[in-house]
């Protein structure tokens, strides 16, 4: 199979199996090491590359990006962040002049987020770097070398033009091939953002066998808002969705600006996230919480359930062979939504709880309530004794008391490496008192320090 991609402003032509990833493409036929593997899951920034489509520009991981992925996009590395006559990015002469790099082994990765934020015209540094793991120069030089780049132009060689490509026959255009090719090869893999699955190869070493790459489905990657509900595209991006969420759920958008980082996030589609059935993924206890439908496919049929119904128990879901997330569909609405993401590091980092509330008081009293759980179960799921001890009782603190206690009967957690059972139970418990204060008035922020 053979793929075309622009790579540093050359165009080339690759014939490549399909699950090699860029990182070790770049490193072992190209000789460009100043992509860096460092953890080899998407987590330390370290290989970050620059890629560019008719969307725009964005950092993505290289290390778990497959080939397949780059056909008809343009591919900047640390190497192409200079002119042609070696002129310096803005970056990287910041870089420089703030003192921002020791050991050096990140900075290639840092240099090619922050040339993609400059590009982008962003100034929220923070969120754009922290996907990049920094151990020893630490993050202040680095941030205020960004700054400084701010008002720098544009270098004219970052502009990139993506090549024109033929189709391919394992990434199909349109969810019309995508059913057809998945009807027929029911046992395949569909990989959209490869945010997990890349980590099946590279951690897993696992043989994928047949698969098919999604990133080329358009009509997998709209979005459509109505007059009473928005209806996601399985394949809308955490990134393309959270400028909307901002506006229409700020408290969902919250959990999602935490969610992985941003390279993560211009990878990771809300379908994938969904469709792979961890118990621990941040969106599904926020779907679940907004009573959310999700649409399946498989050939010409189609059907529509709840969020909720889609997951049976550990590792199996309610999804025929050969069946595959369409789309997802959310109220325009949920004005007292709370989505409370408890992870070791604030940014960046899997959830070891994560709950979400919905509840509607008319009168002083609860006239509607779902509550939401991603880290307690084998899957996500609501607490329904609690919801139970809360449906038509007064808003009160009594009220609150009496169904934190029903927590569990809900859920046995399990101990990990990432919480206690203890632990778990006892967040849960605290989240819900959280969710009562705030919708108080209170202030409940855990990034701020109350006297």
């Amino acid at each position: 199979m053979t793929i075309k991609f622009s790579l540093n402003g050359e165009t080339v032509a690759v014939d490549t199996a399909p699950t090699v990833t860029l990182l070790d493409w770049l490193r072992e036929n190209r000789g460009l090491t100043g992509t860096k593997e460092g953890c080899n899951e998407g987590d330390c920034g370290a290989c970050t590359v620059m890629i560019t489509d008719e969307n725009g520009a964005r950092a993505l991981n290289a290390c778990i990006l497959f080939l397949p992925q780059l056909h008809g996009k343009s591919v900047r590395t640390v190497e192409g962040m200079s002119g042609p006559d070696g002129a310096m990015h803005p970056v990287q002469s910041a870089m420089v002049e703030k003192h921002g790099s020791q050991c050096g082994f990140c900075t290639p990765g840092f240099v090619v987020s922050m040339a993609v934020g400059h590009l982008n015209g962003r100034t929220d540094h923070d969120n754009v770097v922290a996907g990049n793991l920094c151990r020893c120069t630490g993050y202040a030089p680095i941030v205020r070398a960004a700054e400084a780049a701010e008002g720098a132009d544009v270098p004219t060689w970052m502009t990139d033009e993506a090549p024109s490509v033929e189709a391919l026959g394992y990434a199909p255009e349109t969810a019309d091939e995508l059913a057809t090719w998945y009807e027929a090869h029911p046992k395949g893999t569909l990989i959209a953002g490869a945010t997990d699955v890349g980590l099946w190869v590279t951690k897993g070493l696992k043989d994928l066998g047949d698969v098919a790459f999604l990133n080329r489905c358009r009509d997998l990657q709209s979005i459509s808002v109505g007059d009473d509900t928005i209806n996601i595209g399985a394949g809308v991006t955490m990134a393309t969705l959270l400028p909307l969420l901002r506006e229409t759920h700020p408290s969902y958008a919250e959990m999602v600006r935490r969610y992985g980082s941003e390279q993560v996030r211009q990878a990771a589609t809300i379908g994938g996230n969904v469709a792979n059935g961890s118990p621990i993924g941040d969106n599904p206890p926020a779907l679940i919480a907004l009573k959310a439908t999700m649409d399946l496919r498989k050939g010409d049929s189609r059907r529509t359930i709840l969020v909720e119904d889609f997951f049976l128990e550990y590792g199996k879901q309610d999804r025929a062979p050969g069946e595959f997330v369409e789309g997802i569909t959310i109220p325009k609405s949920a004005p007292n939504l709370r989505c409370y993401k408890i992870s070791k590091r604030f940014d960046q980092d899997i959830s070891a709880v994560c709950g979400c509330f919905d509840v509607t008081v008319a009168g002083g009293v609860v006239a509607d309530v779902r509550v939401a759980f991603g880290g307690m179960a084998g899957t996500p799921m609501r607490a329904k004794n609690v919801e139970d001890a809360l449906l038509g009782q007064p808003w009160t603190q009594a009220t609150i008391e009496q169904a934190m206690a029903k927590f569990e009967q809900d859920f046995t957690p399990m101990s990990d490496m990432r919480a206690s059972a203890d632990y778990r139970l006892q967040t849960a418990q605290n989240m819900l008192q959280r969710y009562f204060l705030e919708l108080s008035g209170e202030s409940v922020s855990v990034l701020e320090v109350q006297p």
